[in-house]
């Protein structure tokens, strides 16, 4: 199945590559990214050091709190105020899909000044990916499509499903093939994210196939093989509230933001999605750096091909260094996938660097999208008061919090599988690597941007 699905994937970034190679550009540099000076080196020492101060400290101390709940800190909503709440979302989400589509197609082809490009790049894909950390996935609320879908059922009497069950085999690699091409590749190394009408195209297009694939197998499409579901429901695992059906409600409940990523993932597909979200993220922060530059211009086969190639390369490096300490970890202690046991522990280091790398980018557009939205009767900048000192020390502190939330998550899958004298001892291997994934994040925030 694993060939199958890379071949199919390297036909599928071939194709793109012939249609839309123009050179190489970040989508942060479209509208305004915020922030772009890169920390100093000390810092980057401070941080490196820090990392493996606190996770020997970790080890050395093994204690965590599993519990969801936590008493007092519980709190019930109505069923109506969620509901009213739940109107609110799919109004917003079929708006914000009206709006990238018309503006898109019939605004002005300036980046900066389309709501298109400034709502769907920085706020849509990266923003809500900032509020699945904050509170859970908002993506089962927002989704247009599946608003569309859930319209579409309510007519027919029963959720239309053409071509029977969704295929166990397919998984989750619609998403991950998707998740490659829109963010991996189409954000990162191509000028499309600039072209207004070029958006309102990718999104018509991807809508469409979200749609016919929900129609042809049912919600479960949209669960599995939506990148935006997909990827909102792993950052949301990071979350510190949870929220549950409750008698007459909604129950929301503060928990450790390490206890839902030591819940295993479900299969190869979603080990695969995870390790290549955590991937993506460095590899935006490295398409930005001077380095980056330097070495896909250097490529005789020219800067697009050299980029496509470090992309997917990179992918397969951290796949197998993740597959290789997890197959260490399974000789050493035992115990049947130990893949799909330890891979939501990655997710807080993918969210910690998301959140680090891209909030200014995130707040600096929001403002501007308030600008456009209101004919510039509201301005804010969001910003503007952040000094650099302060946005330097939030990224460390982000990228070494997220990996300490991460080395917690895997002591406590640890010791559930191999018990308390093994656990240490067993996943060393995985810890080793998470520390490289760390390091290797502060080194790229270190870097000089190039715009």
């Amino acid at each position: 199945m694993y060939g199958r699905w890379v071949r199919a994937s390297a036909a599928a970034v071939a194709a793109w590559w012939l249609v839309v190679s123009a050179g190489i550009a970040s989508a942060h540099g479209a509208v305004g990214g915020g922030f772009e000076a890169p920390i100093p080196l000390w810092l980057l020492y401070v941080g490196a050091g820090g990392t493996v101060a606190v996770t020997a400290g970790w080890l050395a101390v093994g204690g965590a709190d599993r519990t969801d709940r936590h008493g007092a800190r519980t709190v019930t909503v109505p069923f109506w105020a969620g509901q009213a709440l739940r109107n609110v979302g799919r109004v917003l989400g079929l708006f914000a899909l009206v709006a990238v589509l018309a503006t898109g197609l019939a605004g002005p082809q300036v980046a900066a000044e389309n709501v298109a490009t400034v709502l769907f790049w920085p706020v849509w894909l990266k923003g809500l990916g900032l509020l699945a950390v904050l509170v859970g996935s908002p993506w089962g609320v927002l989704s247009p499509w599946g608003t569309l879908y859930a319209a579409v059922s309510r007519l027919e009497g029963t959720p239309p499903r053409l071509l029977g069950a969704y295929p166990d085999r397919l998984g989750e690699w619609p998403a991950v093939v998707g998740f490659a091409l829109l963010v991996g590749l189409v954000e990162n190394l191509t000028t499309l994210p600039r072209s207004p009408r070029l958006t309102a195209v990718v999104v018509a297009g991807y809508a469409l196939a979200m749609l016919l694939g929900a129609l042809a197998y049912g919600p479960a499409w949209l669960r599995h093989a939506d990148v935006f579901a997909v990827l909102y429901r792993q950052l949301g695992r990071v979350a510190p509230l949870s929220v549950t059906a409750a008698d007459g409600g909604y129950r929301l409940a503060l928990r450790t933001p390490w206890v839902a990523c030591t819940r295993p993932v479900t299969g190869a597909s979603t080990v695969a999605f995870v390790v290549l979200a955590l991937y993506t993220v460095s590899f935006d922060g490295l398409t930005e750096t001077a380095p980056f530059q330097s070495a896909v211009v250097a490529v005789p086969t020219g800067p697009t091909a050299a980029a496509v190639g470090l992309y997917l390369g990179g992918f397969g490096l951290f796949l197998m260094s993740y597959r290789a300490a997890v197959a260490v970890v399974g000789r050493v202690g035992g115990g049947r996938r130990p893949a799909a046991a330890f891979a939501a522990s990655l997710l807080p280091i993918a969210a910690a660097y998301e959140v680090a790398h891209v909030y200014p980018f995130v707040l600096r557009n929001l403002g501007t999208l308030g600008v456009l939205l209101t004919a510039e009767a509201v301005t804010v900048a969001p910003v503007a008061g952040l000094s650099t000192g302060v946005f330097w020390a939030s990224q460390v502190a982000l990228v070494v919090g997220g990996h300490l939330v991460a080395v917690a998550a895997a002591h406590l899958v640890a010791v559930d599988r191999y018990g308390p004298a093994e656990a240490r001892r067993a996943h060393l291997p995985l810890v080793a690597v998470m520390v490289g994934y760390t390091v290797c994040s502060l080194w790229i925030i270190s870097q000089p941007v190039v715009n």
